[in-house]
């Protein structure tokens, strides 16, 4: 278990995830965290994180770093997704171990679950088919990093474990217009329209995919919970168990952004996978739930997004 004085490593604290990590960590009394930016320390270059591990000996490790994007982004440039995702997570792990870190959490995302995984996903239908196309690359990365993580808890006696998020959203979200998920992507849509008096709004595909979404905040009281009590070498899915169809979304973002207009389908779009909902009974059953519902939590991002216009153009 961290002491509030136990050395904590964050990787990637400038992104959503990252930052929301060193957010709670913070709010719960944990003071001797480090970072470094990308511009400090490159996570894809093997000499500098060993130097860096060497030299600062982190006792714990939150493995938030990572190369996103949304579906275009995941469709289109499939080699750099698992190049990058693949060796800095590599480089992280694997220095982690040298150096003798106590604990490493690393952070993957739902898509590493089958396209057409029973509803809803538990943790132990990894690998049991295929993934869906449109970002296997990312997955097959992530899955990489999850089962490093485990084989080194077999080889080596580690204490190394992972955590699943379903679809975030939050503060520090990516809101460009191309290269952001879907949520962050409808927030400046919509309120861009609004600006400029657009009468009507294009998404993506049918609206009828089903998501499930998870305030960043409340997946980063998760991160810090398993740090303290979760030991194992299956993955923890993170999440709340509720989902809801594109087109309800783009109807609540428009909502809360104050867009009136008409929402028009493009159905020459792709609309990814058709389901992604986990069963979050794992992290229930250890004493975790979420705290931020849906709509609260929109308002919340929408209220960071006219807070911090230059994210716009990340």
């Amino acid at each position: 278990m961290m002491e509030k004085n136990s050395k904590i490593y964050v990787a990637g604290h400038r992104g959503m995830v990252g930052s929301a990590i060193c957010r709670e960590l913070e709010r719960q009394g944990y003071h001797n965290i480090i970072t470094r930016t990308h511009r400090e320390m490159d996570l894809t270059r093997q000499e500098a994180v060993e130097k860096f591990f060497a030299e600062e000996k982190p006792e714990y490790v939150f493995l938030a770093a990572a190369k996103v994007g949304g579906i275009m982004g995941n469709a289109t440039a499939k080699a750099d997704f698992m190049y990058d995702n693949m060796i800095l997570e590599m480089n992280v792990i694997h220095a982690a171990w040298l150096n003798g870190c106590k604990k490493l959490e690393f952070l993957g995302s739902s898509c590493i679950y089958p396209r057409f995984a029973e509803q809803p996903m538990k943790e132990e239908c990894l690998l049991t088919s295929a993934l869906e196309q449109t970002n296997e690359a990312y997955a097959l990365a992530k899955i990489s990093g999850l089962k490093y993580c485990e084989y080194l808890n077999g080889q080596y006696g580690t204490d190394y474990i992972s955590v699943m998020p379903t679809n975030l959203y939050g503060p520090n979200d990516n809101y460009h217009p191309i290269h952001s998920h879907v949520l962050p992507a409808l927030i400046r849509r919509f309120h861009e329209a609004k600006e400029q008096g657009l009468t009507s709004v294009t998404c993506w595909g049918d609206g009828s995919p089903l998501r499930e979404f998870l305030y960043v905040d409340d997946l980063a009281n998760l991160c810090v919970f398993l740090m303290n009590s979760y030991s194992g070498n299956e993955t923890v899915n993170a999440g709340t168990g509720k989902e809801l169809t594109i087109k309800k979304l783009t109807e609540i973002v428009a909502k809360i952004v104050g867009y009136r207009g008409k929402i028009i389908w493009d159905l020459s779009k792709p609309n990814g996978t058709p389901r992604k909902l986990l069963d979050v009974s794992k992290a229930v059953k250890l004493g975790w739930k979420y705290r931020t519902k849906l709509e609260d939590g929109i308002r919340l991002t929408y209220d960071d997004f006219l807070r911090n216009p230059m994210r716009a153009e990340r």
